[in-house]
Formats: C-alpha cells, sequence, structure tokens
C-alpha cells in the first residue's frame, strides 16, 4: 500500500533540477553566506572580536540579499507557464 503523498522518485528529481535551472544564483549566494558565517565564527574563536563583528554584518547582508534573490525569482517564476512545445513562456497581463 503506497503512502498518500508520495510521489514517483523520477518527478521529485525533475522539480529539484528545474528548481537549480530556475534559480542559479541562490546556491551561490546559500554558500557566500555560509562562508562569511565560518570566517567570522574563526575568528571569534581566535579573539579578534571586531573582524567577527564585521563579518557578522556581512552575513546579515549576504544573506538578505540571498533571500532578495529568492523573491526575485520566485515572482518572475509564478508569472511563467510551462508548455510543452516551446519550454517556459511569459504570461500577457
Amino acid at each position: 500500500m503506497e503512502k498518500m503523498g508520495a510521489t514517483e522518485p523520477n518527478l521529485e528529481e525533475f522539480f529539484e533540477q528545474r528548481k537549480r535551472i530556475r534559480n542559479p544564483l541562490v546556491p551561490i549566494g546559500a554558500l557566500m553566506t555560509a562562508g562569511v558565517l565560518t570566517a567570522g565564527l574563526v575568528s571569534f574563536r581566535r579573539g579578534n572580536s571586531q573582524l567577527g563583528q564585521v563579518l557578522m554584518r556581512a552575513r546579515v547582508v549576504a544573506q538578505g540579499a540571498t533571500v532578495a534573490l529568492m523573491c526575485a525569482t520566485n515572482t518572475n517564476i509564478t508569472h511563467r507557464v510551462p508548455d510543452a512545445k516551446l519550454g517556459v513562456q511569459t504570461l500577457s497581463v
């Protein structure tokens, strides 16, 4: 008996691939945020709290930019309709 809400693995993989194609800058922003966070934590650990504070502020900026990219690409995606022959077409509003 199948679980409710279970989908085919191929379908899930397809949608994951489409997300990466539509949002290519979001993973880059996430990696940048993680890198700045790691550098800030290392800086705090070494006792350089002034540099750590600067890096934490930079992390907030990078995180905000990533969220803004997610919102912008989501808005762009919701105004498109998939078409089997032509790929994705923009809706005329």
